[in-house]
């Protein structure tokens, strides 16, 4: 799948995601953005900056997205996460909701 399909600020995510670099990627959500991934629920750009700095170290992943789906006012991105995790490659759908060009949540779920 091509990025450019994606809307801006999910394209961003990714590519930032897949460069490691936790400063652009959390340049993608808005300050009061909500993340829930692994039954957590992260909350605001500090804490969702922290929690990928964190997963980026301990799983060293990249993702390659795969299809997308427009659901009411949700992007669904089906993933393929990559990494040191077990069963590594898996996938997983990422279900976003934009505030204008920004991420205002992101829900991680197999």
């Amino acid at each position: 799948m091509d990025h450019s399909d994606l809307p801006t600020p999910i394209a961003s995510y990714i590519a930032a995601e897949n460069s490691g670099d936790t400063e652009a990627l959390a340049q993608c959500f808005a300050e009061r953005a909500v993340v829930r991934d692994e039954d957590k629920t992260i909350e605001g750009l500090a804490a969702i900056q922290q929690w990928k700095a964190e997963t980026t170290k301990k799983y060293q992943h990249t993702i390659e997205p795969l299809a997308s789906v427009q659901k009411d006012d949700r992007t669904i991105v089906i993933n393929r996460p990559t990494g040191n995790f077990p069963g590594s490659p898996i996938e997983l759908e990422f279900v976003f909701t934009l505030d204008g060009d920004k991420i205002a949540s992101l829900e991680i779920r197999s």
